[in-house]
């Protein structure tokens, strides 16, 4: 799985313009998987996933992938990803669903609430 997730970010080098996000998910439908790694993108830079060897595997993503060397925007340096966040769902294994989708270093994420008429952002 690891060398999946490696030979993809090879395969993107600067075209998703790094340092990137990467939104992991695995198990489930295809389907599932995808909206997973979607959902995985969405989660504050720093914030491991819960279950401690899913927390163990996310670290060792950011490590080996920063390694590949590709760096920022691909012209090479230490830090092709500022994170990368798995999420499971439950599978057969006969197969074994992988989606891996890419935020760029700008990927923005905010929460507001509307309180008496007015909104706050909270986040």
């Amino acid at each position: 799985m690891l060398r999946y997730i490696l030979q993809t970010v090879i395969d993107a080098g600067g075209k998703t313009c790094p340092p990137n996000i990467l939104g992991i998910g695995i198990g489930g439908s295809a389907i599932q998987a995808m909206f997973n790694s979607k959902h995985a993108l969405l989660r504050r830079v720093g914030e491991r996933n819960t279950d401690p060897s899913l927390a163990e595997l996310e670290g060792s993503i950011v490590k080996a992938v920063n390694e590949l060397g590709i760096g920022t925007m691909g012209l090479g340096g230490d830090t092709t990803v500022l994170d990368a966040h798995v999420e499971l769902a439950g599978t057969h294994t006969a197969c074994l669903p992988i989606a891996i989708s890419f935020g760029c270093w700008a990927n923005r994420v905010s929460e507001a609430e509307l309180r008496d008429g007015r909104f706050e952002i909270t986040r």
